[in-house]
């Protein structure tokens, strides 16, 4: 193998918080080394018209300068592109081909699952690449870029959104994102002390959902002197009922991975919980009691959903993941110049790069729900009948690989 005089970096898939600091890493690294870095723009997208490009901007260390890592989205842009699903069967010699147009000996590729698959197939189709993960879902094996901006913002929201609950005696149902894993929603959703949290490991019983709502509801209004409570919910996207069935829109369409394009979870919790409220008769003699019942204008309590959609997204990062997007962009860097293609940056610890298969890091990882057996001991609702948590205890081994 050739050494390496170029690097081309890009990110992909979702934008989150840690991106550009992923990008100004591996740019610093490779500075270092007199390695030159270059942006490959819009994705797969810019990968593949790359032969078509006249000029690449490089990175060096005034243009570096305009890279902060305190920023989320990404310095190079996005695209959702699969390169396998395009037709034109010359597609990797022609990646190939503006590669070598400007000397680029290997990529430094920041994206989750999705990202990754085409990875492993630029890969296994003779283009040299590594994986720094990124995914605001925290659905890889290793911890990826984003995740933990995504659920200081999500518990931020939910937080703040308690007020005008407790200000109108509402319920509130905040949807955010998750489409087959709750990592963000049920983190997020404890860090606000959240009543209930629905996430796509565990099919909602909305019968359980509403008696933990009543219950909860009631007591703090009854127990208030000025008649004042809320009870908040956290749902994912992609949470499902108990026949596995998806909450989306009819309308609803297809990205170019193949992946339904959700909406209207939070709607349907809060459809579910009104008709619950409607039918049942307590909530009038309830009402009446606190005195809050109006005939034919307030007779029964309202839910409102809020999705905060891509503000969980957007703004500034956090500071644990400025901290781990530049540690794997410079890994990434330095994998790459050891020869090795087609890895995921696990970790960085002390001098130890660590790292694993890409094929093996965007294997689907699951909310454990070992874990959330242990939250429903403290009360809190996650759409089921609590299952009984029996810890296990042993002393550590030592500082392990942070996974949420």
């Amino acid at each position: 193998m050739e050494p390496i005089r170029n690097i081309g970096i890009l990110t992909a898939g979702g934008d989150c918080g840690g991106l550009n600091a992923v990008v100004r890493a591996a740019a610093k690294i490779a500075v270092a080394r007199n390695i030159g870095a270059y942006i490959i723009p819009s994705g797969y997208a810019g990968l593949y018209n790359l032969v078509d490009y006249d000029e690449l901007v490089r990175l060096d260390d005034e243009r570096i300068d305009h890279v902060h890592s305190s920023f989320a989205g990404s310095e190079a842009g996005h695209s959702r592109v699969k390169i396998s699903k395009i037709k034109n069967p010359d597609k990797y010699r022609r990646i190939l081909e503006g590669l070598r147009k400007f000397d680029i000996g290997g990529l430094v590729i920041s994206g989750g699952d999705d990202t990754g698959s085409v990875m492993v197939d630029l890969t296994e189709n003779g283009i040299p690449c590594v994986h720094a993960p990124k995914t605001m879902d925290l659905d890889l094996h290793t911890y990826s870029v984003g995740g933990d901006s995504a659920i200081n913002k999500i518990a931020h929201f939910v937080n703040e959104i308690q007020t005008t609950g407790k200000t109108h005696n509402r319920i509130m149902v905040v949807e955010v994102f998750g489409r087959y894993t709750g990592h963000t929603a049920f983190r997020g959703g404890v860090a606000s002390d959240a009543d209930c949290i629905l996430i796509p490991e565990i099919p909602v019983d909305f019968d359980v959902v509403y008696d933990h709502m009543k219950r909860h509801y009631m007591r703090r209004i009854l127990r208030s002197d000025l008649r004042s409570g809320t009870y908040t919910i956290v749902v994912a996207e992609g949470i499902r009922d108990e026949k596995g069935h998806l909450f989306a829109d009819d309308s609803a369409s297809l990205d170019s991975f193949g992946h339904v394009k959700l909406a209207g979870a939070g709607r349907y919790v809060r459809q579910c919980l009104e008709e619950r409220l409607r039918r049942d008769e307590e909530i009038e003699r309830f009402l009446k009691r606190v005195g809050m019942y109006v005939p034919d204008v307030f007779t029964s309590p309202e839910v409102r959903e809020v999705v905060p959609g891509h503000l969980v997204r957007s703004g500034s990062t956090f500071a644990y993941d400025v901290n781990f997007g530049k540690e794997a962009g410079a890994a990434a860097v330095l994998l790459l110049l050891q020869g090795l293609s087609g890895v995921t940056v696990l970790s960085v610890n002390g001098g130890e790069i660590r790292y694993i298969s890409t094929k093996e890091a965007i294997r689907r990882r699951e909310v454990d729900l070992r874990i959330v057996s242990f939250y429903e001991q403290m009360d809190i609702c996650f759409g089921r009948v609590p299952v009984p948590c029996a810890p296990l205890f042993a002393e550590g081994p030592g500082v392990q690989d942070r996974v949420y």
